[in-house]
């Protein structure tokens, strides 16, 4: 697997590379073949559709499985309920179409959305729901699909850091209409760039090969359903080049193997780092006993922002990296002239003040991760004498 960090610095993300990049790499340009839907781009296909059971369509980036999303189920003038504690593509696929992104808090416990608030959220607009499942760790979906079927609106999973990720045994990405996962270098299971679209709802089936082919009906072509291709819908280039998908295979042949020793890591910051929870100075993350996560982001939320940039740079200066997260949508600029808020963003603001990412990839070791709980101990240490 991959190689060992260097000893005296201890990286924020690593790629876990198995042996057979190279290998399919190498069969893959000598095959040939490498635009999108070559032979590595069906391989890897059936692999998902046979873990997931749903039709499954390889994209460039999981923002370009959101774009296609998006499509597929708004137009101008529409309202779509999400999270602003999330990346921007999650609410950019949504307003590239016309809709406007309505805003709601996170819950304390998990940092996903708060499923409580969404009905209040919901207008006679309201065209979709979109669960960001954050750190690999489940939405309630139930509440969700139910608060959904009422009103007759899509739901669409956003589990870019979900693969290999579940609720009450379901694959994060297949209990919506629709689900995006992510397979960029900073995820878990990585081809550089790249993603996929979970088509749970056949009815989306045939129009989203359209859009994935440039509005043309090139899949039924290759298919010998057509004599020729032509345009008939807004579309555009969504696949993956096939290179792309070589390196995917490699990595989903171990993917199992990569998050094991994810999980692994990850149980040994929760347990070392339970006395400083206890203390009251930070706070551990939280997963419900109905989901099974992916070990995909350890976080931890401290009582105060100065306390956080305490810890950051304290990391920093003996080599470890760890890095907060999100500048919540809704007060960005770009969210404040797009989108909306729908209710109080108390604990959003809150997070992305005080949440610190630690380090976690397949390349560190145990001794790694217990640096990490070192420097962080001393930190609420030192602010416990401070306090006392």
């Amino acid at each position: 697997m991959a190689q060992q960090c260097v000893v005296d610095k201890v990286l924020f993300n690593r790629p876990d590379f198995s042996h057979r990049e190279l290998q399919y790499l190498r069969e893959c340009l000598g095959g040939g073949d490498l635009a999108g839907d070559g032979s590595f781009t069906g391989r890897c296909r059936s692999w998902l559709e046979g873990q997931l059971g749903a039709t499954v369509l390889l994209t460039h980036s999981c923002t370009a499985a959101l774009e296609m999303a998006a499509m597929l189920t708004v137009k101008a003038g529409d309202e779509v309920i999400m999270p602003s504690f999330t990346f921007v593509s999650t609410a950019n696929a949504f307003v590239l179409r016309g809709a406007t992104p309505v805003f709601i808090d996170i819950r304390r416990d998990t940092l996903n959305i708060d499923e409580n608030l969404i009905e209040a959220a919901v207008t006679e607009r309201t065209r979709a729901i979109v669960p960001v499942h954050y750190a690999g760790v489940s939405c309630a979906m139930e509440p969700i699909m139910a608060i959904a079927t009422k009103n007759g609106v899509a739901v669409v999973e956003d589990a870019a850091q979900g693969y290999l990720a579940h609720w009450k045994g379901r694959p994060l990405g297949t209990m919506g209409s629709l689900g995006t996962l992510s397979f960029h270098q900073s995820k878990n299971i990585v081809s550089g760039e790249g993603g996929a679209l979970i088509l749970n709802d056949s009815a989306f089936e045939g129009r989203a090969h359209i859009l994935r082919e440039k509005g043309t009906n090139r899949t039924e072509f290759f298919r010998g359903k057509v004599d020729k291709y032509e345009w008939l819908d807004i579309g555009s280039s969504y696949l993956p080049s096939d290179l792309i998908a070589a390196v995917l295979l490699a990595q989903l042949e171990v993917a199992n193997e990569i998050t094991a020793k994810r999980l692994r890591l990850w149980a040994r910051y929760h347990q070392g780092l339970s006395e400083a929870e206890r203390s009251g100075v930070l706070r551990r993350p939280v997963t419900p006993e109905e989901a099974h996560h992916n070990g995909h982001i350890y976080y931890l939320v401290f009582d105060s922002n100065k306390l956080r940039e305490q810890a950051r740079l304290a990391l920093l200066k003996i080599g470890i990296e760890a890095y907060t997260h999100y500048v919540p949508l809704h007060s960005a600029p770009a969210g404040r002239r797009y989108g909306r808020v729908a209710g109080q963003m108390t604990v959003t603001d809150r997070v992305a003040a005080t949440m610190l990412r630690l380090p976690i990839h397949g390349s560190m070791t145990e001794e790694h991760i217990d640096k990490v709980i070192n420097a962080v101990t001393q930190v609420w240490r030192a602010s416990a004498r401070t306090y006392a």
